[in-house]
């Protein structure tokens, strides 16, 4: 089976977005925040894990909340909170209330040598750690794809096929990311 776990884009939510200085920069719907790096063509396609981290809620995902032992370097890392799904897409709460990865999950996922991590929330991090949190990722070969939807029906293990636009000289890139699970 198919799952396009891409957050459909509306005219009025990018309407919604024309103010946002972030949105003509490729910061609308779903997407991955370049942090100076350029995406590799073979990230396009990544054997995932999908952890069901909904219980989190209100607190840090921590690698308590993961077995760190089932992920290896190359994979496309994944976190269904169900936070898009529970306050929408663009809301303030959503903006300044989404659930935010421990410091330690991001450097353990990091020292896996994952290739992306997939989140259904707006970052790692929130508000002045937000940038910094996907730089230091970015350092370190790991891109954060933020905005998915419908990351419960891709729980546990698939397939994921991650395609940016070919943009330049942007500090975000709009992708398409679609699951494939037996």
């Amino acid at each position: 089976m198919l799952y396009d776990l891409t957050l459909k884009i509306t005219p009025a939510m990018a309407n919604a977005q024309g103010a946002d200085v972030h949105a003509p920069a490729g910061h609308l719907g779903t997407h991955f925040d370049c942090m100076d790096k350029e995406f590799p063509l073979s990230y396009t396609r990544l054997e995932a894990v999908v952890f069901d981290v909904r219980a989190c809620a209100g607190r840090e995902i921590t690698c308590a909340d993961i077995p760190l032992d089932g992920i290896h370097a190359g994979m496309f890392v994944g976190f269904c909170t169900g936070f898009i799904e529970k306050t929408g897409y663009g809301t303030a709460e959503y903006h300044k209330a989404h659930p935010v990865l421990s410091y330690d999950l991001i450097d353990a996922l990091i020292e896996k040598g994952i290739s992306i991590i997939g989140i259904d929330f707006a970052g790692v991090r929130r508000g002045k750690e937000h940038t910094p949190a996907d730089q230091h990722l970015a350092d370190h070969g790991v891109f954060v794809v933020e905005n998915l939807t419908g990351l419960d029906r891709v729980i546990g293990t698939s397939l994921i096929n991650t395609y940016p636009m070919n943009y330049t000289g942007v500090t975000g890139l709009p992708c398409r990311v679609i699951a494939e699970k037996d």
